[in-house]
C-alpha cells in the first residue's frame, strides 16, 4: 500500500476492446479524493462538474454511476478519444477526515449516493 499516489486523468484514448472501460463499482483499502478541473469525467458524466470533488474513504463503495455503466456496457467497443478533460485523484492508505466546514457548505451534494441506487446486481454465483 502506498502512503500517497497522485493521478491525472487527461486527454486519452480508450482502446480496450471487448472489455468494460470505466473503473467498475468497487471498494478498496485506499481512500480516494478526486476532483475535476475541466471537461467531463467518463465514469460520472452528470453531476460531477468542473470544480467538483469527491471523497471515498477506505472500504466505501464507489464507481461509475448507472448511466456510465449503461453506456459502457451497451456501446460498441471501439477506440474512442476523450478530449478536453482534466481530472485528478489523490489516493492514500490513510482515512481522510473532512472538516466541519466542508460538511456544512451549501455546495455539498446531499444526494450524492443516489447515483448508485439504480444499479442492479449482474453477478450470478
Amino acid at each position: 500500500m502506498a502512503n500517497i499516489d497522485f493521478v491525472i486523468f487527461a486527454d486519452r484514448w480508450l482502446v480496450g476492446e471487448h472489455t468494460f472501460r470505466p473503473p467498475w463499482y468497487h471498494k478498496n483499502i485506499m481512500s480516494e479524493f478526486m476532483g475535476i478541473l475541466y471537461g467531463v469525467y467518463d465514469a460520472k458524466e452528470e453531476g460531477f462538474s468542473p470544480g467538483g470533488m469527491s471523497l471515498h474513504n477506505m472500504y466505501f463503495p464507489h464507481g461509475p454511476d448507472h448511466d456510465a455503466w449503461m453506456k459502457a456496457t451497451t456501446s460498441e467497443l471501439k477506440p474512442e478519444k476523450l478530449s478536453d478533460t482534466m481530472s485528478f485523484m489523490f489516493e492514500t492508505r490513510y482515512p481522510l477526515i473532512p472538516t466541519a466546514y466542508a460538511g456544512s457548505i451549501p455546495a455539498l451534494q446531499d444526494d450524492y449516493p443516489s447515483v448508485w441506487h439504480s444499479l442492479e446486481k449482474h453477478f450470478d454465483a
